[in-house]
């Protein structure tokens, strides 16, 4: 990916009004919750002194209570926040995120902004533990990236967080995942997903297949949640119904698409089509096949979800759904840096549309 260096401007100290925000807790908030002095809390923060352990837990108790963003106030004097736009992703070397990435960066880089990369590893408490790094930091923007899991703590967390990022000046934008509800500041700029699965899933009974095998499901995922969605409704409009036996659970991976066409194989489950939840579990899923003697699309037809470049690598070249990857990336740093002159483009969907290469027949043939 080319990189691009930015511009950070230097900026002087206002001689305006220079007292924190009205909703910001001070060091002296922090040390009458503690049962402390100032100085002893501004020895904990700056960590150059000794304090004792049982003293120190109690300041840092204070803080999280008091949702205390670290030198807030010294901030508060810079008048700005650090012109940094913050992306979060699971996995920096997945080509999904790294297509997002290239258009975070430009736009970031436009806008005179640097980009600070954040990797999760899938861990959800690590998205939520970078998301409060941010906030102490002050970066313009924490943009998160991929499906969130349907887990009611997590989402109550995140939210605490919106609101969190929004009182020091910042904006958490959600990118490829749901809102978190009414009233959340927070931008969101998503993609049809289950509009996608939809027509992907249409394009197969058009083409004759009724019984279409689905291969990595994964529970509680958002972003997997809807795509079943679309291929369940796609079935439904059409009179049929999808056979529970061929919906697979699994991960996105090649690896997983792989075991699981195999297991698929093994088990005499009859389909004529296979969807992969993603183009990675589809390389895995051909792979397979090809294996096993099955010839694509003749014998089996393949699709999958992304439009990566492992698409067109892939023999025969995979029919698939595109996301508008480096537009999904662009749109969030554009709306999330200018929100307050965009208050009514803060939830944007974009558009998917299928893209039929060498793995599918075409309706009629």
């Amino acid at each position: 990916m080319a990189k691009r260096t930015a511009t950070v401007k230097q900026h002087s100290v206002p001689s305006a009004d220079t007292s924190p925000a009205k909703d910001a807790s001070t060091v002296r908030d922090v040390a009458a919750r503690a049962g402390v002095s100032a100085s002893t809390v501004s020895r904990v923060l700056g960590g150059t002194y000794p304090v004792a352990a049982s003293t120190r837990a109690r300041v840092l108790k204070a803080m999280r209570e008091l949702d205390y963003v670290v030198n807030a106030h010294a901030r508060a004097l810079g008048g700005a926040t650090n012109k940094t736009v913050a992306f979060v992703v699971d996995d920096v070397t997945g080509p999904f995120y790294a297509h997002i990435a290239r258009g975070v960066e430009e736009q970031a880089s436009a806008e005179g902004r640097l980009c600070m990369l954040c990797t999760t590893h899938g861990d959800p408490q690590r998205v939520l533990a970078v998301v409060e790094t941010m906030r102490e930091q002050r970066a313009d923007a924490v943009i998160v990236v991929g499906g969130a899991w349907e887990d009611k703590a997590y989402q109550d967390r995140m939210t605490h967080f919106a609101h969190a990022l929004d009182r020091v000046g910042s904006r958490l934008v959600l990118v490829g995942r749901p809102p978190l509800g009414p009233g959340v500041p927070a931008t969101v700029v998503d993609y049809d997903n289950e509009g996608g699965a939809f027509a992907m899933t249409s394009h197969l009974i058009a083409s004759g297949h009724q019984r279409i095998a689905y291969l990595g499901r994964v529970p509680g995922l958002s972003t997997s949640s809807q795509r079943i969605s679309g291929f369940t409704r796609a079935h439904e409009l059409l009179g049929l119904t999808p056979h529970p036996k061929l919906i697979l659970d699994g991960v996105y991976s090649r690896s997983y698409g792989y075991q699981g066409t195999r297991e698929l194989l093994a088990s005499g489950a009859e389909f004529t089509a296979i969807f992969a939840g993603t183009d990675m579990v589809a390389a895995g899923t051909l792979q397979a096949l090809r294996e096993a003697g099955v010839r694509v699309p003749d014998d089996v037809a393949v699709v999958g979800y992304d439009d990566i470049p492992v698409a067109m690598d892939v023999f025969p070249s995979l029919t698939t759904v595109n996301i508008p990857h480096e537009e999904l990336g662009r749109t969030a740093v554009r709306l999330a840096l200018h929100r307050d002159e965009l208050p009514d483009s803060q939830h944007v969907v974009l558009g998917t549309h299928i893209v039929v290469r060498g793995s599918t027949r075409r309706p009629g043939r």
